[in-house]
């Protein structure tokens, strides 16, 4: 995902009719003790549990050490939901609609009047500077703390247009089987986000067991300010510190992990580096992109989107040894509940 601000929205501030095959529910063979009920019996299931079984069994060559073992994520269309926009985005367009009811003044500027008025044809024309604006005037002039607060107020009230649930409840449900397995066996579960990280962070605990310390996401830059009344606070401030996305993603994990992962889950093209970063050390290594290709239970789309754009990746995949997660054909169900 290019652009400051497809990694800031996306990663979120840098179809044909399917068998009914795809909806059965789980079969009878799935184990009561199967650590991965959502996944079908497939290559990429069993992929999974053998790289973590080569790499946690003591006495072998390629047993790592616990405090070694590293696991990262994605996060919009990795663990949750990006269509038919990166939820930080949804999250911004309200927020300037809530804005401008306050001050009508900021309808003068023509893009943020677009954005109010739905008119993404005007917004995606205006380029990196007018979705740059979206975002100065929404994420931007408060505290770090009063930033939290309205993330989470609209993340507990928001809903998703097509399935009017939260968008903490449209995360992926094998995806957090996945993560909890890789727990279980040692290793530490990060979120390697292209999103802004302190929005993730106002939901990966209790909606991924992610703790705010284990989230790498794009960050804006903020300054210490000592207030009259002798508190004290983060200001944001409308410029960017650091955009985690693409090439941006090694250095993140480089900065704040120490450590190459030995998994790594992504599902677009801004995810090529954290996969190469991954999988090209020595050792057991596993890199995967979940591929959307389920139009009737979430959505379908990679190369022709501007939203998840998978298409080097697909590319890359074959020779690299990476695996696509068909959400067709290797989940059995997508959302929790479902």
């Amino acid at each position: 995902m290019p652009d400051h601000f497809v990694a800031l929205t996306r990663r979120a501030l840098a179809a044909t009719a399917l068998t009914l095959a795809a909806v059965t529910p789980a079969p009878a063979q799935q184990a009561a003790g199967d650590p991965l009920p959502s996944w079908r019996d497939g290559q990429t299931k069993r992929a999974i549990q053998s790289l973590i079984g080569r790499v946690t069994r003591p006495g072998t060559r390629h047993f790592v050490a616990p405090t070694e073992r590293v696991a990262v994520f994605d996060n919009d269309g990795t663990l949750w939901v990006e269509h038919p926009m990166y939820t930080q985005f949804a999250f911004a367009i309200d927020r300037l609609k809530e804005m401008t009811q306050r001050d009508p003044a900021l309808l003068a500027n023509p893009v943020l009047k677009a954005a109010v008025d739905g008119d993404m044809r005007v917004v995606m024309a205006a380029g990196e500077r007018g979705l740059a604006e979206i975002i100065a005037v929404t994420h931007t002039g408060m505290s770090q703390d009063a930033f939290n607060s309205i993330a989470t107020q609209w993340l507990a009230n928001a809903r998703h247009p097509r399935f009017n649930r939260p968008y903490t409840q449209l995360i992926y449900q094998p995806m957090l089987e996945a993560m909890r397995l890789l727990r279980r066996e040692g290793f530490a579960v990060w979120i390697v986000t292209g999103g802004g990280q302190e929005f993730v962070r106002a939901f990966s605990g209790p909606t991924y067991n992610v703790p705010i310390a284990q989230v790498v996401g794009s960050v804006g830059k903020t300054e210490f300010r000592l207030l009259p009344d002798g508190k004290s606070e983060l200001f944001r401030l409308p410029a960017i510190e650091a955009v985690d996305d693409g090439p941006g993603k090694p250095v993140g994990i480089g900065r704040f992990i120490g450590r190459r992962p030995i998994i790594a889950f992504g599902n677009s093209d801004g995810d090529i580096e954290m996969l190469q970063y991954a999988t090209t050390s020595p050792g057991p290594r596993l890199g995967l992109f979940v591929h959307h290709d389920d139009a009737v239970r979430e959505y379908a789309y990679d190369r022709e989107t501007h939203v998840g754009k998978l298409d080097r990746g697909l590319t890359l995949a074959p020779a690299a040894g990476w695996r696509l997660i068909s959400m067709r054909n290797d989940w059995l169900r997508i959302f929790p509940g479902s």
